[in-house]
């Protein structure tokens, strides 16, 4: 069992909302980091998923599609955590809150809002 989740931030993220939960400990990369600038959602998942890590998105619409896609087709991704636009460090805050609470194992095929 793996105590906390990995995350892997898409494009959209503010990288200091990486260095915030880097800096309380947690195992965190970001689309940049790992050369997925430009990539669609679908790639961005299967890409997190590949790599053992939940996805963090803005991006709730299509998210909440390919969750559902993946449910249905029985595949298995590693969470997916849609936040709202929000100043960096209330989004690293809930975002550490949730992982706190959480498992890895917990968290996985799951869709949670922050």
């Amino acid at each position: 069992m793996k105590l906390f989740a990995s995350l892997y931030l898409d494009e959209d993220f503010s990288v200091l909302i990486a260095a915030l939960l880097e800096a309380q400990g947690f195992d965190v990369t970001t689309a940049r980091d790992e050369g997925m600038l430009g990539k669609s959602d679908p790639e961005q998942l299967e890409f997190a998923s590949n790599h053992g890590r939940c996805i963090v998105t803005h991006n709730r619409v299509h998210f909440e599609q390919l969750h559902r896609e993946y449910l249905e087709s029985e595949r298995h991704h590693w969470g997916i955590i849609i936040s709202a636009h929000r100043r960096p460090y209330e989004v690293a805050r809930r975002l550490a809150r949730l992982l706190n609470a959480l498992t890895a194992d917990e968290i996985a095929d799951n869709l949670f809002y922050v």
